[in-house]
């Protein structure tokens, strides 16, 4: 019991130095103004489409409009889309000459990693950059992540930022905005700022033509091809800076099954790249032994923990168990909660999103939208296993999206 005592509050320490560290790398980011360049190299934006008609118009609209000084070209990579989405693409197709409507040839695996691969084959300039079909990047955030890809050494390209377009639409919506600014900008800029590690983050992202092709390509069975490519990027000494000041906007889903099916697919992803940290060697060396331990703390421990945190609540609560501590088992419970949504207003300082609503909802988060994480862990684990002990292709299942209103 000490041992995991010891263990848990090891856990917290680490995520509130890094809660800490990224509030410095902020505050300094925000000071300090991005370099600009005298040549901008060329730039190649791949944006995988599957029936994405809901959403690819003010997609492609937003990546238009962006303000970029180099040879840009804008890939719509169509994979069978049986919806508006062809239609939509082949208009901005005709009317610009530099967006291009790419049906991609039928294949397998299917998923977003083997789209990504034929629209690398197809296209040619320095950089490439990755947006969801629901993304809308400010009309500076490509321009951001160049200058900095370009100025820093041995970066295999840089990592923007996500924010969430639809928060006000319900109280998920606005958890998933809250929890985005946590473990997405201000985690991020954390690592960045002690350890210079930085992850992709699958849209808002750049990378090197160069360093993907030395890489091999996307593994076509990585779901989580983001999470997947970062640790062959950093095996490589290659770097990936942070650009907290490059924002793109992004629907996230607005109903709980939508949210289950997502977040599913995700620790699906996640669980494969746990088990690849695990199996081969060479992931625990370096910066990599960064992203090996992030991996399994987040998708390991933490989901232990949370098991422990109610078990020890209860215990506490109830008085059932009794452990000789210079501190009782519910102080544990409640470090945690205060830990937890000290992250949550940590991260609404810093992108001073502070209101009323949004410091309820990070108030009882801990009671609700993180203990889903127990629920969603257990479910994956069990379909990830089953489809090992089946020998099944894990599939690539797209989010569904929503119309603005």
């Amino acid at each position: 019991m000490l041992f995991t005592t010891s263990l848990f509050l090891l856990l917290l320490s680490y995520y509130t130095l890094l809660m800490i560290a990224g509030l410095y790398n902020r505050m300094k980011m925000e000071k300090m103004p991005l370099p600009e360049l005298e040549n901008y190299p060329g730039v190649d934006i791949l944006i995988p489409a599957h029936n994405e008609g809901v959403v690819i118009k003010e997609t492609i609209e937003a990546m238009v409009g962006l303000e970029y000084r180099g040879d840009l070209q804008i890939y719509i990579l169509n994979d069978h889309s049986t919806d508006e989405t062809a239609e939509i693409a082949q208009v901005f197709d005709d009317t610009y000459t530099n967006v291009h409507h790419i049906q991609v040839p039928p294949g397998e695996p299917r998923g977003k990693s083997r789209v990504l691969n034929y629209g690398l084959s197809i296209s040619g300039n320095k950089y490439y950059c990755v947006y969801d079909a629901d993304n809308q990047p400010e009309p500076d955030a490509l321009t951001k992540l160049v200058a900095m890809a370009e100025v820093t050494k041995q970066s295999a390209g840089a990592v923007g930022y996500v924010r969430t377009l639809n928060e006000s639409t319900n109280w998920l919506t606005r958890m998933i905005s809250i929890e985005f600014q946590v473990f997405q900008l201000l985690m991020q800029s954390g690592r960045w700022q002690l350890f210079k590690t930085g992850s992709l983050t699958g849209t808002n992202m750049l990378v090197k033509r160069s360093v993907i092709e030395e890489l091999g390509g996307y593994d076509p069975y990585a779901i989580a091809e983001d999470a997947e490519l970062t640790l062959r990027i950093t095996q490589k000494g290659y770097l990936l800076p942070i650009v907290s000041k490059s924002v793109t906007w992004e629907q996230e889903p607005e109903t709980l099954s939508v949210y289950l099916k997502q977040r599913t697919r995700w620790l699906q992803g996640n669980l494969y790249i746990v088990e690849k940290t695990l199996m081969e060697p060479g992931f625990f060396k370096g910066k990599l032994l960064v992203h090996s331990i992030h991996q399994l703390m987040v998708y390991v421990v933490f989901w232990l923990f949370l098991i422990v945190s109610y078990v020890w609540f209860v215990l506490g609560v109830f008085d059932i168990f009794s452990v000789h501590y210079s501190y009782p088992l519910l102080f544990i419970w409640y470090l945690s909660y205060i830990v937890y949504t000290s992250q949550l207003f940590a991260a609404q300082a810093a992108e001073r999103t502070f209101t009323p609503i949004n410091i309820f909802i990070s108030i009882i988060m801990y009671f609700t939208y993180a203990q889903l994480f127990a629920y969603l862990f257990v479910r994956s684990l069990a379909r990830y296993v089953k489809a090992k002990k089946k020998r099944q292709m894990i599939g690539w299942d797209k989010t569904a999206r929503f119309k603005s209103k």
